[in-house]
């Protein structure tokens, strides 16, 4: 199991003007060429390259990056956590077999992976439901634009 210690990249590991010049670098559209110590070139591929800007740019606001494997496997309170919602709310999701889940010994493991396609599920599903409601709404006539608010005295 990873740890958090390891997969932490800390920007004040790094110097903040060597961040800022590598910031700018990856805020530009075209690419960079890695060069190893013998001048070989290679063009870092664009999935790579929105990555490793999308991470720079975030260190260069001094905020820290974990990196998370798909097959990380949680605890049920750290799944129940991430996706914001009580543990034992959590495990009756597991028991009803929304997430799939195994064990280590008598405790459930869920993987990143798993925790991900449950809320981009449940996600979906919510804006279904909002869209829904939206529409009903707009067939009953019942949307009222906000109008001007009342004056102060």
């Amino acid at each position: 199991m990873l740890t958090t210690r390891t997969n932490r990249l800390d920007p004040s590991l790094i110097p903040s003007d060597q961040l800022a010049k590598m910031a700018q670098l990856f805020a530009r559209p075209d690419h960079i060429l890695l060069t190893d110590s013998q001048g070989n070139q290679t063009e870092i591929p664009e999935v790579l390259f929105q990555h490793f800007a999308r991470i720079v740019h975030l260190m260069s606001e001094n905020k820290a990056i974990v990196m998370m494997p798909e097959e990380e496997a949680f605890t049920t309170q750290a799944a129940a956590n991430y996706l914001g919602m009580s543990r034992q709310f959590f495990v009756g999701l597991l028991e009803k077999g929304e997430i799939p889940f195994h064990r280590v010994g008598t405790h459930r493991r869920i993987t990143f992976k798993d925790l991900l396609a449950y809320e981009k599920k449940r996600d979906k599903t919510r804006r279904a439901a909002m869209s829904d409601l939206t529409d009903e709404v707009l067939k009953a006539d019942l949307y009222l634009p906000d109008a001007d608010p009342p004056a102060t005295p």
